[in-house]
C-alpha cells in the first residue's frame, strides 16, 4: 500500500516536471546577472549606511 502511494507520487512528479515551462539559457543568463547586480548595489548601499551610523555613534560616544 506505501509502496504503490509512493509510486504514484513519482508518477505525479514527473507528469509535473514535463509541464514546467523551462526558461531558455538566455533568460537565465540575464536573470542570474540581475540578481548578482541588485544584491552588489543593496550591500553596498547598507555599507554605506552603516558606516554613516558607525561615524555618526562615535561621534555622540
Amino acid at each position: 500500500m506505501k509502496f504503490e502511494k509512493t509510486a504514484r507520487f513519482f508518477r505525479e512528479v514527473r507528469a509535473e516536471m514535463k509541464s514546467v515551462t523551462w526558461p531558455t539559457k538566455n533568460d537565465l543568463k540575464e536573470g542570474t546577472i540581475v540578481v548578482i547586480v541588485m544584491s552588489t548595489i543593496v550591500a553596498l548601499f547598507l555599507s554605506l549606511v552603516d558606516l554613516g551610523f558607525n561615524n555618526i555613534i562615535n561621534l555622540l560616544f
